[in-house]
């Protein structure tokens, strides 16, 4: 017997403690303000698409064969043009330095040590320019709102093209901002703005309150010469007048691989295979516009099944666990992003955090190939999983109204 040796590197022990992404959600929540870490775990109005996302990942039921060789398990794959060492990539977050002040740089940087896409939000606090100098040989992906000045758009178009940025992300379910109460509740507001409330909260989390106060101020970095308040450039990026023939813009200028983010129901995504976009991201924007949106995990099976096993769809909303990752690809993604999980462990801990939770969903994603045991993620076929459903009539049947969304 040995005893284990102490350590005095706290940010290392723990995280290395940390064998989930629940586990550095709970030490994201300990260690940031509760207005910045809600605006990160919360979702729009009950919370219900959020919490349906992720049970309908709870309610996957596996089928493994037998008697295979797993000795050895190959997790990379080809999404849009190019490679990626591991199923999953970064998705874009907004705001990303307010969660913890490292932001995007850190996320750049942990993708590229693990060889996985890094997506860039058109919101984001880091500039195009600043994520490709952090991601130099690495994937970097740009998140694009056409923005009401359409202008502002097409001048990101044209810098991410520069920077060498593959793929763009046309997003498309933000119309308008959906009604994130958690915020409204805690008084968050955009730009952040003290109150006694907030001043109270971070003073326990003086490594937070001393980052927030001696770091460059936060803003939307890539929006920074296009003018206007942080208010102001949130309300132009939500534009409810945006049409298909945007997208045909949008492909005229774009040199590398366009994919359209928030597409919700099959009519859709086949019309978009018919325009030719490179591939389409199921998505209902981790349940943060409309709530009791499509599960886009229980969407994906109908897609595939309209586009063909050849289209590029991919995933993003509930993964918590590389589990639900090998269940995506199981039953027809072709990749899948993560958003709250990356930043629980920028939360938890900077870039070492990001690498953590990285490390997590990776080690996950092998232990679940080698006990199903196939050897490569194009064994994985819809037989390896059934998705069972927690929902049905005779359990809602006499559960009150305000009752329902425990259910979840």
């Amino acid at each position: 017997m040995e005893f284990k040796k102490p350590t005095l590197d706290f940010k290392k022990r723990r995280l290395e403690d940390a064998q989930t992404i629940w586990d550095l959600r709970t030490i994201a929540k300990r260690r940031t303000p509760a207005a910045a870490f809600d605006y990160t775990d919360g979702a729009a109005d009950d919370e219900i698409s959020m919490k349906r996302a992720r049970q309908a990942f709870r309610d996957i039921e596996f089928h493994p064969s037998i008697l295979n060789d797993v000795s050895e398990v190959d997790t990379s794959c080809e999404i849009f043009g190019g490679p990626a060492a591991l199923p999953f990539g970064i998705a874009p977050t907004g705001f990303t330095r307010l969660m913890q002040t490292e932001g995007e740089l850190a996320g750049a940087a942990a993708a590229a040590k693990h060889k996985i896409p890094f997506c860039l939000s058109t919101l984001g606090t880091t500039s195009v320019e600043d994520v490709s100098a952090a991601n130099p040989l690495g994937r970097n992906f740009f998140q694009l709102y056409v923005m009401r000045d359409r202008s502002i758009s097409y001048g990101l178009v044209e810098r991410a093209a520069k920077c060498n940025f593959d793929t763009l992300l046309f997003t498309v379910d933000t119309p308008v901002a959906g009604a994130r109460l958690r915020d409204k509740r805690n008084g968050f507001s955009i730009p952040p703005q003290l109150t006694i409330g907030t001043v109270l909260n971070a003073i326990p989390r003086p490594w937070w309150w001393w980052d927030f106060l001696t770091t460059p101020t936060l803003e939307f970095a890539s929006l920074t010469s296009t003018g206007g308040t942080v208010g102001e450039l949130i309300e132009n990026a939500m534009d409810p007048t945006i049409q298909f023939e945007d997208l045909k813009t949008i492909r005229e200028m774009w040199p590398g691989k366009l994919v359209v983010k928030g597409v919700q129901n099959v009519p859709d995504s086949a019309k978009l295979a018919e325009l030719g976009v490179d591939g389409i991201i199921l998505s209902n924007h981790g349940g943060r516009q409309l709530d009791r949106a499509p599960v886009p995990f229980q969407l994906l099976p109908e897609v595939v099944k309209e586009l063909g096993p050849d289209f590029e769809v991919a995933m993003d909303t509930g993964i918590m666990h590389g589990a639900d990752i090998v269940a995506a690809i199981a039953k027809g993604a072709k990749f899948t992003f993560i958003g709250r999980a990356y930043l629980y462990g920028l939360m938890a801990g900077g870039e070492a955090g990001v690498n953590r939770c990285i490390e997590i969903l990776a080690e996950q994603v092998r232990r679940t190939m080698k006990l199903l045991q196939v050897s490569s993620l194009d064994e994985l076929t819809p037989e390896h999983v059934t998705q069972l459903n927690t929902l049905d009539i005779n359990k809602v049947r006499g559960v009150p109204a305000d009752k329902l969304q425990d259910l979840f």
